[in-house]
């Protein structure tokens, strides 16, 4: 019988560049249906990711806040990748811009709804990004 690893490789990759790629004891993943912890020996699995936080588990502890926008998260027994659209370390974001981009998404929801050809959907996405980023860099 194998010896199962006491930690997972996790890989969290932005449209820019790898972010990440280290040995984890557990990430938790921010997806659409809920958080999912993952670690060592996880099923296979394909989710989407929601706007959120994904905590970098170590010692029982978290280690490691990282906001994303969205994107999806692919497990095996191994590995977790995250494909994000957006990532940035929680310590990093500024609350006064997350404050703003709040505002200006919605004041775009606001002019797609009032047009009748406006795009709702990228409009209701950002809104819903700009509020996890405010709510992650409030909770910090």
């Amino acid at each position: 019988m194998s010896e199962v690893s006491n930690t997972i490789d996790f890989e969290l990759v932005s449209p820019e560049k790898l972010l990440k790629s280290e040995p984890v004891e557990m990430v938790v993943v921010p997806c659409t249906e809920g958080d999912i912890g993952v670690l060592p020996g996880h099923s296979l699995l394909i989710a989407t990711v929601r706007p959120g936080v994904i905590d970098i588990h170590e010692g029982g502890q978290v280690r490691e806040s990282i906001f994303v926008a969205g994107g999806f998260a692919e497990v095996s027994p191994e590995r977790c990748t995250v494909l994000a659209e957006e990532a940035v370390p929680v310590a990093d974001i500024d609350p006064a811009q997350a404050e703003k981009r709040l505002e200006d998404a919605k004041q775009a929801l606001t002019k797609a709804g009032e047009a009748e050809d406006g795009d709702t959907a990228a409009a209701e996405k950002e809104f819903k990004t700009a509020e996890a980023m405010l709510a992650a860099a409030s909770a910090e």
